[in-house]
């Protein structure tokens, strides 16, 4: 399910657990009707209409279209239609608010605060501008005309005609014998336990608070009860926003027997979520999310029948998940947030609508095998590995039977007295060979010998072993540029020392390497570039003529036919893309880390495209995990022009004049600053992330896109703006600016950026 469809089933079924009548007609919850009373204390007071509802596709980022379906006199709204007015809805609306604060605060904020200069209905703006107490007559006529008889329309009651409901024809919660209890005294005492242990503060002072043994809770409409259309047995629990703290008492609110819904969202409340949760055998949703729950999820939570959604995220859950794979009836699962551990357990990914458990510490696979959510839902576990994450998991080997084993062995124990019995044969011919030869040439040079007794050393071979014949060639040799760290460095300290494989892409891999009686480096192999030797030597001796601060430059080369190995010095600090959406160990990335960041590499970008313009070498492959960061945090980029260029549009991978050469790292620097910006991961070279950008900037919606923390913090709007702006010019692949006028444009803002903090300083 896309996020706007979870967004708006959310809405509607937060809508139907208030105290408002609401229709829905179909089961898609895009059209329905709520029961409106006028505001208290207003001309529209003791009026009744129903007003009809229709949400669009991209809700909440398009406003809701309301209107009345029977009729009121405003200067906003369409008499005959009951439309209310665009304008109105738009001026008001935000992806921020939901459908309660339609009724709750827009509509009351809309009756009472008329703007006759912008009208749907002209007689109503124009007897209000001429005359305001006619005006409110009129208004009264229309509510006690239409609004009436609890919400029909005209034309309903013109059709019903007179009706004659005498006392026992008609009851209403309302008319309830006070003090009469509906539901059992044991449910009664348990919600009151159940509370008891939630220190509800000073909320609890409300007159119709409720949550005692002297009331009922659905006849005495306890707040955040709500009970079933017969008002005699609780279904929901809905108590977001109060600021309750203390304890979850599981096992007391499990009493309740026919509990569907418990919502405690946005409080403060602590501690565990007990095994007694297995006992609200008829729940179907849990919403926790945003409070300060610890401990583990327990395994009991597995076994609701009817669970369909859970909602656990921003809390401080730990420890490994329960198997989800038997609850047949889950359609949504949140987690994100928390500090849970240990492997994905399995879920059913094809039934489940929304999943997300990003920001954890989970390890190993991803165990969604048919890619049913992307990265998104998954980011921030730098453990985890995936196809469609960052980090690739290793190949295992397929386990054999014990008896094909044993064939295999005895197999290769018959080959090996074979090949031994060769080599002894060759060995023999060789030997007397040599002894032939060396009758005819006693003389042998010192040099021949040396380098003769140096090719049978026999050593382990490692990741970046070659050819015996490559190796021995003068133009295969290690090339140690200037660099204390890899002084003296021989392609042979690359062969013995151990090597950790720390990523791998679609160009090559990246390699952790400790030679001996030296720190670490990091060495990135790439196989199969069709680059003569003699090319790729000019090639590395062209880039390291250029020097930047803000580019980690290569400290030795190695080229063969097979495979290129270039050899960097090791960044303590990780890479941008881990700071972004892995661990940040504490490290602050605020606004103005963010901007200066994006600064630097903007800068160190446009001088490399200035001094290779002429060699047609851009980078070719940027991105955050490109992207590193030394240990001042000051960010560097690596692997400079190490790559033809991995054009994402076919049709310019011929044209190779200077401006396309280098657009492609001006579109990848604006996907990079897209990351920046919102905190998201990116996928497909950014194209999906830019997309998605555009989408909502289009819709007039652009701070919807910027990174939840910047938001907090209070980050300067204007500034974020500005910066996305140069962003989505990047990433237009028609007309994209140069670096040098991208980095022109960044440092501006930093100015900017730098100046507010020094006028903003005591």
């Amino acid at each position: 399910m896309s996020s706007p469809s979870k967004r708006r089933e959310m809405d509607v079924m937060k809508l139907m657990m208030s105290d408002y009548v609401v229709d829905t007609p179909n089961d898609k919850l895009n059209e329905f009707s709520v029961e409106f009373h006028g505001p208290k204390e207003s001309v529209y007071e003791g009026g009744v209409w129903k007003v009809r509802v229709e949400l669009p596709d991209a809700y909440p980022y398009k406003s809701p279209s309301i209107g009345f379906v029977n009729k009121i006199f405003h200067p906003n709204v369409d008499e005959l239609s009951g439309s209310v007015c665009l304008d109105v809805i738009n001026q008001a609306w935000s992806p921020m608010f939901d459908l309660l604060n339609i009724f709750e605060v827009f509509l009351p904020q809309l009756l009472l605060y008329p703007n006759p200069s912008d009208p749907l209905n002209g007689d109503a703006a124009s007897l209000m501008m001429k005359d305001k107490k006619q005006y409110e007559e009129k208004v009264k006529e229309y509510c006690e005309r239409y609004a009436k008889n609890n919400g029909k329309s005209g034309a309903e009651e013109d059709e019903s005609g007179e009706e004659d409901i005498s006392d026992g024809q008609y009851t209403s919660s309302d008319d309830e014998i006070p003090g009469a209890k509906t539901e059992d005294e044991s449910v009664i005492q348990a919600l009151v336990t159940f509370m008891d242990n939630l220190v509800p503060g000073n909320i609890s002072n409300t007159p119709n608070w409720g949550w005692n043994t002297s009331s009922d809770p659905c006849t005495s409409k306890w707040i955040g009860v709500i009970c079933d259309k017969d008002n005699t047995t609780v279904k929901n629990i809905v108590l977001e926003k109060l600021t309750l703290s203390g304890i979850l008492d599981i096992e007391s609110v499990c009493k309740v027997n026919n509990l569907l819904v418990l919502s405690l969202n946005f409080n403060n409340i602590t501690g565990n979520v007990g095994p007694e949760i297995t006992n609200c055998k008829k729940l179907t949703h849990l919403y926790l999310s945003g409070n300060r729950f610890s401990g583990n999820i327990p395994d009991s939570i597995t076994e609701l029948p009817n669970v369909k959604r859970i909602v656990i995220s921003n809390n401080e859950f730990s420890n490994a998940l329960p198997d989800f794979s038997k609850t047949t009836s889950l359609l949504t699962f949140l987690a994100q947030n928390n500090q849970l551990t240990g492997p994905l357990p399995r879920f059913n990914y094809n039934q489940l609508q929304d999943f997300n458990v990003a920001n954890n510490n989970f390890n190993g696979p991803v165990p969604d095998d048919t890619g049913h959510f992307d990265a998104n839902s998954f980011a921030g576990n730098p453990q985890l590995c995936g196809n469609k994450l960052s980090v690739l998991c290793p190949v295992k080997k397929k386990k054999k039977s014990k008896f094909r084993d044993f064939v295999f062995y005895c197999g290769y124990v018959i080959l090996g007295f074979i090949v031994v019995g060769l080599i002894a044969l060759l060995v023999f011919k060789k030997m007397k060979k040599h002894e032939d030869v060396k009758s005819d040439s006693p003389k042998k040079t010192e040099s021949d010998s040396g380098r003769s007794s140096g090719s049978r050393n026999s050593r382990p071979r490692s990741e970046f072993s070659v050819t015996s014949a490559e190796s021995g060639g003068p133009s295969s040799s290690m090339v140690v540029l200037s660099s204390p760290v890899v002084n003296g460095l021989r392609f042979e300290d690359l062969l013995r020392a151990p090597a950790e494989l720390i990523g791998r892409g679609k160009h090559g891999s990246l390699y952790k390497v400790r030679p001996d009686g030296g720190g670490p480096i990091v060495v990135k192999r790439i196989k199969d570039w069709k680059i003569s030797r003699d090319e790729f030597k000019k090639r590395m001796m062209k880039i390291d003529g250029v020097k930047h601060p803000n580019v980690l430059p290569v400290v030795a080369y190695y080229s063969s036919k097979q495979e290129k190995l270039l050899v960097y010095e090791y960044q303590h600090n990780g890479s941008l893309f881990r700071l972004l959406h892995g661990s940040q160990n504490g490290q602050m990335f605020d606004w103005g880390s963010r901007l200066s960041l994006a600064s630097s590499i903007a800068t160190a970008l446009a001088f490399m495209h200035q001094e290779l313009q002429a060699d047609l070498i851009p980078h070719g492959n940027l991105k955050s995990s490109n992207i590193l960061l030394k240990n001042d945090m000051e960010p560097c980029i690596s692997e400079y022009g190490l790559m033809p260029i991995d054009h994402p549009d076919p049709d310019q991978t011929n044209d190779r004049t200077t401006t396309t050469t280098f657009k492609i790292d001006v579109n990848r620097f604006g996907v990079v600053l897209l990351e920046l910006l919102t905190g998201k991961p990116v996928q497909d070279n950014g194209s999906d992330l830019a997309k998605w950008v555009s989408s909502v900037v289009k819709e007039e919606w652009t701070v919807e896109v910027f990174d939840k923390p910047l938001i907090v913090e209070g980050a300067s709007e204007e500034r974020m703006v500005g910066l996305l702006q140069v962003a989505l010019k990047c990433v237009n692949n028609s007309m994209p600016p140069s670096m040098a006028e991208v980095a022109a444009m960044i440092s501006s803002l930093k100015e900017e950026e730098e100046r507010s903090m020094t006028s903003s300083d005591p």
